[in-house]
């Protein structure tokens, strides 16, 4: 068993200690769709709103409060993936409205003709947005396929679909259906060698595994802070030459640098700050954590924190994905979708799906939530992967496991099934 310091972290999430009913604690499995929060998250907002309420740019001092704090947040996600800069940070209401804006600018860079390389793999949120400017500039979408068996992406549909008219590259890092991780170096350096710009969507991995922007070299990141026990906000994170260069839309007075010229109107500061609290939370983990870090003597810091935490995590994850696999393949009739062998559990995260013969992922999501498990069933979104695998008719059933599932509650999901 791997030594990870649950029953210190759970506490510190109120909804994971709140029965609903009776002394029957909820087991959250929808984790894919946005975790729970930590109560330092909650009080961020609080405090917010008691001693820093203000627009940004002014004199007075509760402005001034508010700008130090948006500044410092920027720097701890900075901090958290790697990044060179802090002003390469940029918040917005979500990431499916972040990647509208990027695609919208990139879009006017380009010529009729030019090619978007998108995968059957991805989350509807990094492909409808790369069809529309498709659609609207005369551009040509291409697509990667999957590999049915593993569900994994098929590489070699992605060096043939390459060419000089090749302009953007658009992947995810980790499903959001199946938990496949995506060897997104490789697919960078695929997409440069060619000359195009390569766009990564990590909702799915930012929860579960380090990122370093840098080591990756992609030219784009985008993120859900929500889905890393924070609020409902996205982040974009751009090379600062191209987040300066790029023609983003905004308003006339709004600043025309980085990261500001990206984001429109007013910003969401109360959850910005939470922003903070949920960083704040993750690195805490490093201190109560002991992974071997002789091969992170690059890092310091905060970074080097947050690498510890995300590699305990990791460990961890790995631990439960391994469980829950292998009880669902000895339920009677249950199909695990994606990779299923141990010794392949680096190339996915926590995020496990499955069918079975005679009953919907409707009806086991129905079962599930009737017995305080919840879960969701369907396409998520992944639409194409969905369609791909066959499922497209009533879709998977997803167990999301985050780092503050325990074995207890994978016994107990896992019984709840076999009772159908």
């Amino acid at each position: 068993m791997v030594d990870f310091p649950i029953e210190q972290l759970r506490p510190q999430f109120p909804s994971l200690v709140t029965p609903y009913e009776g002394d029957s604690l909820p087991i959250f499995l929808d984790n894919p769709a946005g975790t729970q929060v930590p109560q330092r998250v909650i009080d961020a907002v609080h405090d917010y709103y008691v001693h820093m309420n203000a627009n940004a740019g002014g004199f007075f001092e509760t402005s001034r409060r508010n700008d130090a704090m948006v500044q410092a947040v920027r720097q701890q996600m900075a901090d958290f993936l790697n990044a060179p800069s802090p002003d390469e940070i940029v918040f917005g209401p979500n990431m499916t409205t972040l990647n509208f804006a990027l695609s919208r600018a990139l879009a006017k860079t380009l010529s009729p003709g030019d090619e978007i390389i998108l995968t059957r793999m991805d989350h509807d949120a990094n492909i409808t947005p790369w069809i529309r400017i498709a659609e609207d500039y005369n551009f040509v979408v291409r697509w990667v396929d999957i590999i049915r068996e593993d569900a994994t992406l098929d590489l070699s549909t992605l060096e043939d679909a390459l060419s000089s008219r090749t302009k953007i590259v658009a992947t995810t890092h980790a499903s959001n259906a199946v938990g496949t991780i995506n060897p997104i170096r490789q697919i960078g350096q695929m997409a440069h060698a060619v000359g195009a710009l390569y766009v990564v969507d990590a909702v799915q991995s930012a929860p579960h595994v380090p990122i370093d922007v840098q080591a990756i070299d992609c030219d784009f990141l985008l993120c859900s802070v929500y889905k890393f026990y924070g609020p409902h906000i996205g982040i974009l994170w751009g090379r600062y030459d191209l987040l300066a260069q790029l023609p983003a839309y905004k308003v006339r007075p709004a600043k025309d640098v980085p990261p500001y010229r990206w984001e429109t109107g007013t910003q969401s500061f109360e959850t910005i700050a939470a922003v903070g609290a949920a960083l704040d939370y993750l690195a805490s983990i490093a201190d109560i954590t002991s992974p071997d870090i002789a091969a992170w003597q690059h890092l310091e810091g905060q970074r080097l924190r947050f690498k510890k935490a995300m590699e305990a995590i990791v460990s961890y994850e790995k631990e439960l994905v391994a469980h829950l696999t292998a009880g669902l393949q000895n339920i009677e009739g249950m199909q695990v979708v994606g990779i299923v062998e141990p010794e392949r559990y680096h190339q996915r995260v926590s995020t496990v799906a499955c069918v079975h013969e005679r009953h919907t992922p409707a009806q086991m999501a129905q079962h599930l939530a009737a017995n305080h498990i919840y879960a969701w069933s369907g396409h998520y979104y992944a639409v194409e992967i969905v369609e791909a695998l066959g499922y497209a008719e009533h879709g998977m059933l997803r167990l999301g496991i985050a780092h503050y599932n325990t074995h207890d509650e994978i016994d107990r999901t896992l019984a709840v099934l076999q009772q159908l």
